[in-house]
């Protein structure tokens, strides 16, 4: 199955927060979707649904596929040095998608995922379209030389939100960098990483 392709408000909406960005839909209708919307009773949710739940927020946020996820979680519980939450969210940030994403080549994920399987994007000077790429500690990631003067690209750096502090961007050759791998202090989503230890440990 490939990935969703509907309104990403009513996912957001599902969560209870604007997971992808502001979301005007997600002000003026709170409520989960529907039938009954805020008038619906709601059953109290078990402790496999809060993590489930977790889950498939997670999943959202950073557009992976089921199958995907759970093997960067398989490879996160071998990671040295950190927890398996910590080591799993580590893993996620440092995707290729989502550091294109971070250095603010797009606004949104799917826009940063869709740069790089477009071939925008290159690292260590080599064109890379795999938007999973898992990008280490001193590789360069830029935009490709022709792909500098895209009005999209343009746009999505000068409203660009602030950059993350494990992160470096140099305006002038349009390049950035990781010094580190992220802690999880350092990574601003609101992502409650037990119940998916939890979930995977069942």
């Amino acid at each position: 199955m490939g990935h969703f392709t509907g309104p990403r408000s009513k996912i957001a909406r599902r969560f209870g927060e604007p997971i992808f960005g502001p979301d005007k839909v997600l002000e003026k209708r709170p409520n989960p979707p529907g039938q009954h919307g805020a008038n619906k009773r709601r059953k109290k949710v078990s402790e496999y649904g809060q993590q489930l739940a977790a889950k498939q927020k997670a999943k959202a946020i950073y557009g992976m596929r089921e199958k995907q996820f759970r093997l960067f979680f398989e490879r996160a519980k071998v990671s040295e040095g950190y927890t398996k939450g910590d080591a799993f969210l580590a893993l996620c940030e440092c995707r290729l998608d989502n550091i294109a994403f971070r250095l603010g080549l797009s606004p949104t994920r799917a826009g940063a995922r869709q740069l790089v399987t477009h071939r925008h994007v290159t690292v260590d000077g080599q064109i890379c379209n795999v938007p999973s790429y898992i990008v280490r500690p001193g590789q360069v990631v830029s935009v490709k030389e022709k792909s500098r003067d895209k009005v999209a690209i343009l746009d999505a750096l000068k409203n660009r939100r602030a950059l993350v502090n494990w992160l470096t961007w140099d305006d002038a050759t349009m390049q950035g960098s990781i010094v580190s791998v992220p802690l999880r202090s350092e990574i601003p989503e609101n992502i409650d990483v037990q119940p998916i230890v939890e979930f995977f440990s069942r």
